[in-house]
């Protein structure tokens, strides 16, 4: 691989490179120093900012970037210590770092001022925090940088000098202490109060602009070489953390924000098989949620059930949500799925909302009383397993989990089996069927591969995936009813929901639509003013990273080459390596 040349030119200011590395750092302190002074004289902003001495609220997340933004700088010294903070040497990760500070500063002093209506409610603190980051923004426009745009840093891997071998427990002791720092800003993002929406918007452009700073700097691909070499650990690590999390966030309404967004993920992950892996459309794939979940309720003995004498044990309801939604995938899959495109598309959005339309006419009035029309089937029993009770607190450890803390641990094991299920299938002769399918049917067809048994089987396993979280999710929610088994609502789940989580993490990976649930159930639930337009506001999301990241925000290796085909560079993974980590340039792919 060819190693690529560098020149230097002037930063945007004319200054000494030394004079701005000491505007950078000096601004840095300030911003840290601003956030244990009073920012406003009433406890009335989100967060209590009247104290000093005492971060709080907005003044922390302007703590974490004013030393973030300290520690790069520090990087232009070559302080001793700090060179894995920068591995890249680049001048990027400083800007962004600065950037986060400036973002969160000036974005509390703007929200301080309108919320308390005027510039007369700021102290001295947020004045601070907001003339310090600034000085520190600017002295990064004065920082000379390589004639390498900023695009170089992330595709161009020559600029990232390979990372020193280290002992295998020390590579370990890393990926351990990621995946807590990964924990601790998760934990923090759920846990900030809905009424809060300023400190929670805070938070969001502090680990966008933080999470890019650390991504130009060439951390994330270390870190993904570290997982590729100790695959199983990182695996182990990383569903630890997710077990710890109702320990360490002991709420019973996070911890059901928790539960929900596995639940979602989960179904993502077998919609991501249909339209990741596939490559199949599928705009009614909520339904089979709901054939699950109306399944599980009609066995699980609920007096409202049409056998309400019927209470079947959870694997046994489990199996019998997984297997209705399975025959239903099948049925409509066999008749349909030698449709192309656009009319496979409307083909099972028809059958989202046949679903739908059916359930709440089988009433007894308009049609046969199967599942109580609109009402829905109510007051399903909370689970129990081998004696324990998941809709009573338990104390494990000296912590009291609740009802939803229990429910939560379930469904993360649900979601470990079908991360399991879903990377076996990928990694099996049948995977690579799909995604020949995906992207030629006609040559795979050529080839030999029956493209419709082998749709059939990516419709019948998603639809199977889906069933098997509906069953969990008619438990925790007490009741299921026809209202959020439709195309787009709302209230999630839906199917335009599911489908903007696969696009929107990154289609044909596993992390991904994890990650895009993650951010489709909590960004409503925090920023309370989006209620009204969360349609918008995902369609707007989708249509900027549409422009900017077509293959979503954690990268499929053959999406992103089919959707930066023209580009002097891509960024994949090297062999053997987890989606988007080391970029290379496409000589060298």
């Amino acid at each position: 691989m060819a190693t690529t040349e560098t020149t230097t030119e002037r930063g945007l200011i004319a200054l000494p490179e030394s004079a701005a590395r000491a505007l950078i750092a000096f601004g840095a302190i300030a911003t840290i120093a601003s956030t244990f002074m009073a920012w406003t004289y009433t406890s009335d902003f989100p967060g209590d900012l009247t104290y000093y001495g005492s971060p709080a609220g907005l003044q922390i997340l302007a703590l974490v970037a004013g030393a973030l933004t300290l520690l790069y700088a520090l990087t232009l010294w070559n302080v001793r210590g700090l060179g894995w903070l920068n591995p890249a040497g680049a001048t990027q990760p400083v800007v962004l770092a600065a950037t986060s500070a400036f973002a969160v500063s000036w974005f509390s002093a703007i929200a301080i001022a309108i919320d308390l209506k005027g510039l007369v409610a700021l102290d001295p603190g947020a004045y601070v925090a907001a003339v310090g980051s600034l000085i520190a923004l600017l002295g990064t426009l004065a920082l000379p940088k390589p004639g390498d745009t900023f695009k170089d840093y992330v595709t161009k891997p020559d600029l990232i000098p390979p990372a020193a071998k280290l002992a295998g427990w020390h590579e370990r002791l890393i990926i351990t202490g990621a995946t807590a720092l990964a924990l601790m800003v998760f934990t923090y993002g759920i846990g900030v109060d809905p009424d809060a929406s300023e400190t929670f918007l805070g938070y969001l452009l502090l680990v966008v602009f933080g999470t890019w700073a650390l991504l130009t700097a060439g951390l994330f691909d270390r870190f993904a070489q570290l997982n590729a070499r100790h695959k199983g650990f990182a695996t182990t690590m990383a569903f630890l953390a997710a077990a710890v999390f109702p320990f360490v966030e002991n709420n019973e309404h996070n911890a059901n924000l928790g539960v929900n967004i596995l639940v979602v993920g989960t179904v993502a992950l077998g919609l991501n098989i249909v339209v990741g892996l596939t490559g199949l459309l599928d705009l009614g794939y909520v339904a089979f949620l709901g054939v699950g979940a109306y399944a599980a309720a009609l066995v699980s003995g609920s007096e409202f059930s049409r056998f309400s004498g019927v209470q079947f044990p959870f694997w046994a309801a489990m199996l019998t949500g997984m297997a209705a939604s399975l025959v239903f995938g099948v049925l409509i899959g066999a008749p349909t799925l030698r449709l192309r495109g656009d009319y496979l598309a409307i083909v099972t959005l028809g059958f989202g909302e046949i679903f739908r339309i059916a359930v709440n006419n089988m009433d007894g009035v308009s049609g046969p009383n199967i599942t109580n029309g609109p009402n829905g089937i109510s007051m399903i029993p909370d689970l129990n397993i081998l004696g324990f009770n998941f809709g009573a607190t338990h104390a494990i450890g000296g912590i009291t989990l609740g009802r939803f803390a229990n429910y939560f641990l379930l469904m993360l094991l649900i979601t470990g089996l079908v991360v399991v299920v879903f990377n076996r299938a990928a990694d099996s002769r049948i995977g690579r069927s799909w995604i020949a399918i995906r992207e030629d049917e006609t040559a795979a067809t050529a080839m030999g591969i029956n493209g419709f048994r082998v749709k059939l089987i990516a419709f019948a396993l998603g639809a199977s995936l889906a069933g098997l979280a509906g069953t969990v999710s008619a438990h925790v929610g007490y009741s299921v009813n026809p209202a959020p088994y439709q195309f787009a609502g709302s209230v999630p789940p839906n199917s335009a929901f599911l489908l903007a989580a696969v696009v929107l993490g990154g289609m044909g990976t596993v992390n991904g639509p994890i990650l895009g649930a993650t951010l489709l159930y909590l960004l409503p639930e925090k920023l309370s003013f989006l209620k009204e337009y969360e349609l918008l506001a995902f369609g707007i999301a989708l249509v900027i990273l549409m422009r900017f990241r077509p293959e979503g925000i954690i990268a499929n290796r053959r999406r992103q080459l089919e959707f930066h085909e023209g580009d002097e560079t891509v960024h994949i993974p090297e062999q053997g390596l987890p989606d988007s980590t080391v970029g290379v340039t496409k000589a060298g792919a």
